[in-house]
């Protein structure tokens, strides 16, 4: 991470800790408190081919059912894993959450 990166990091985790205590006491709004929520968060990674078949191989699964956890197709996870195309939107957050909380948080 360089010194940019972690500047921003620590000024928004300020922020986001100012606005929770904020809300916490009224002054800012549930609708206000989303929008600093998704200020804050941090940036989802790409998942390339070689690091979805680690993600599979890590947790024994097949094509098959890591496309039924992701509530996408088996020839998709296949393209993936191929490099013909990449994951976006729902199916790279999940990724994400398959690879950050483990496959309990899938299931």
């Amino acid at each position: 991470m360089t010194e940019k990166t972690k500047g921003a990091s620590r000024i928004l985790e300020a922020v986001h800790e100012t606005a929770a205590d904020l809300h916490r006491l009224g002054f800012i709004d549930q609708r206000k408190m989303r929008q600093y929520d998704a200020l804050c968060l941090a940036p989802i990674p790409e998942y390339d081919g070689e690091k979805i078949r680690s993600l599979r191989d890590h947790y024994q699964l097949s094509q098959t059912v890591l496309a039924s956890l992701l509530n996408t197709s088996p020839s998709a996870v296949r393209q993936w894993e191929r490099g013909d195309k990449h994951p976006s939107g729902p199916s790279q957050k999940l990724l994400n959450l398959l690879e950050r909380k483990g496959l309990e948080a899938l299931i």
